[in-house]
């Protein structure tokens, strides 16, 4: 087995536990109180002709759609690392990876959403070596 497939490997543990504790998240985070009910009230939806006029219940949807389908893809990828040795080396593979490593450099680069604290250093840098692990992986 090579390092590149054992770091795979790793990473996609890591993505599983990742994208299962994500389904939590909006509860652990408090993002479901931040939305109560005494904060002023929501804007309604717009986009070109359409207009949706939303209330808080909609932005509490909306919080838990965007987190389970982040989840649901880290999850995914975490599964598609622990078969790593069917992949590498392939097209699909190659195309793959490259995706994965896109997503991992998306999500280094929205942690700036968050701050720029030490913590915020730690994790953007964690997921930036997951997109190097990927681009790594789609070169083989």
């Amino acid at each position: 087995m090579s390092v590149l497939t054992l770091l795979l490997y790793a990473a996609g543990v890591f993505a599983i536990v990742l994208g299962v504790l994500h389904f939590t998240f909006p509860t652990r985070f408090g993002l479901l109180l931040a939305l109560g009910a005494a904060s002023s009230p929501v804007p309604p939806f717009r986009l070109f002709f359409y207009r949706y006029e939303m209330k808080r219940s909609d932005l509490r949807g909306l919080v838990y759609v965007m987190n389970h389908c982040v989840s649901y893809v880290i999850v995914a990828v975490g599964v598609y690392d622990l078969f790593a040795t069917r992949w590498l080396g392939t097209l699909p593979g190659l195309l793959a990876a490259g995706a994965i490593a896109g997503f991992w450099l998306m999500r280094a680069g929205t942690q700036f959403y968050l701050g720029r604290r030490r913590g915020d250093l730690f994790v953007i840098t964690w997921f930036v070596l997951l997109a190097a692990l990927h681009v790594a992986a789609s070169a083989q």
